[in-house]
């Protein structure tokens, strides 16, 4: 029987080609769109080389100092990491460095802008980077002050094309460092791995870094057991209630948070203070019902076109049922035409997103992206295959299955 439905579901299609055409246009555009979004998020949250243990991290990367005449938002500076968030219990490791900055670097004339991030050694201990050739900066290293970096495979490339890099030196600011390794790229969607250059933290042309409680730091912690975060977030917190402040005068207070990956995206993305509490749930309910909201546009068009494409062979739904064919009967049949439509539009949605994917990796418009289609995000676009072939489907059929007979070879609907 299925069989059969299936040669009916073909011949339906090929007979009214624009409504067909109509509906694997929206199916398609509509998978598309949903599957560029959900693997860009992909690849910002999922567990992937250098972070492959979101589920154990926490970020510190917004503090506030408050006073009863101002305030004084940004990052935290190296003092407050170094001081409070170092040796929590249930903390496993910890690595404190700069945000990346803008350097420039000279090939012969050609003057080249790169990202430079001043690191730990815990760095390369916190973030697991998958190394091409050399190895990590060490303790040693960071406490001596060498003018040593590790690059990525790309800034190698174009500064030493054709040739290792690891031994040469490339010149940062009128710095010069030696390279002792080289990385795979991280794409800028990882905001706290991502650079083109990683120096050792002490490096900086000044040491007064140490003694700031606000600047361009950023900590990430992994943690033993994520049941152990709230505890650790809480410790933190409670530490900076002690904190000494320079001026009490001006500032009285300091706060800052111990957050989870995807509490510090929405924190960035929201523009948050130090102090403000993150709803991460609120935000995967927004996006979520903007996805949905994005979805029930198409698809309520599709029931649409599928009404009248059914309600259009009346004469032959009256046939059937004079001659006993069940309602029952008559719902499967259509809900698998309409599958079959889904199906195939779901087809070229997905070779349509490997195809997009692809093009916006290559463009360059995000720094070292690499998106593909990888198991999450084929998943994602087979549920919504399923959703637009089920929703779009049953209620047609439905009403279509309450037709009278008699009205229905008339052309007529009950």
């Amino acid at each position: 029987m299925i069989r059969n439905y299936l040669k009916i579901a073909l011949k339906v299609l090929q007979r009214r080609r624009f409504f067909t055409f109509v509906s694997l246009f929206g199916i398609s555009f509509t998978l598309v769109v949903l599957m560029v979004a959900t693997a860009l998020l992909d690849h910002v949250l999922a567990a992937m080389p250098p972070e492959v243990y979101p589920d154990r991290t926490l970020v510190v990367s917004r503090a506030t100092l408050l006073g009863p005449h101002s305030t004084w938002n940004g990052m935290p500076g190296y003092k407050l990491l170094d001081r409070y968030a170092r040796n929590i219990d249930g903390i496993e490791r910890l690595t404190v460095f700069t945000v990346q900055e803008t350097v420039y670097a000279y090939r012969g004339a050609e003057k080249i802008g790169l990202f430079l991030k001043r690191t730990d050694a815990e760095f390369w201990r916190v973030l697991q980077f998958d190394f091409l050739e050399g190895g990590p900066f060490t303790n040693d290293d960071v406490s001596e002050a060498r003018f040593v970096a590790v690059v990525n495979e790309a800034t190698g490339n174009r500064f030493f094309p054709g040739a290792s890099p690891v031994g040469r030196s490339i010149e940062a600011n009128g710095q010069q460092f030696r390279i002792i390794g080289v990385v795979r790229n991280v794409p800028i969607l990882r905001m706290q791995p991502f650079a083109d250059v990683w120096v050792p933290l002490t490096t900086t042309r000044s040491a007064d870094y140490r003694d700031e409680l606000m600047g361009g730091y950023s900590a990430m912690a992994l943690v033993r057991n994520k049941a152990m975060i709230p505890a650790i977030q809480e410790e933190f917190k409670s530490r900076l209630l002690r904190a000494e402040l320079p001026n009490p005068q001006a500032y009285n207070r300091l706060v800052s948070a111990m957050e989870t990956p995807f509490e510090a995206i929405v924190a960035k993305a929201l523009g948050s203070a130090g102090d403000e509490e993150i709803h991460p749930g609120r935000l995967w309910a927004l996006l979520s019902t903007l996805a949905l909201a994005f979805m029930l546009l198409p698809a309520v068009n599709l029931v649409n076109l599928n009404a009248s494409r059914i309600l259009e062979r009346a004469s032959e739904i009256g046939v059937r049922k004079a001659f006993g064919a069940s309602s029952r009967t008559l719902v499967g049949q259509f809900l698998v035409e309409n599958i079959v439509l889904t199906v195939i539009g779901g087809a070229i949605g997905l070779a349509l997103s490997v195809l997009m994917l692809r093009a916006l990796s290559g463009t360059g418009w995000i720094p070292y992206a690499d998106l593909r289609m990888n198991y999450r995000t084929f998943g994602m676009g087979v549920g919504l295959t399923l959703f637009f072939g089920i929703l779009s489907g049953v209620y047609p059929a439905w009403r279509m299955s309450r037709l009278h007979p008699v009205e229905a070879l008339k052309g007529g609907v009950r």
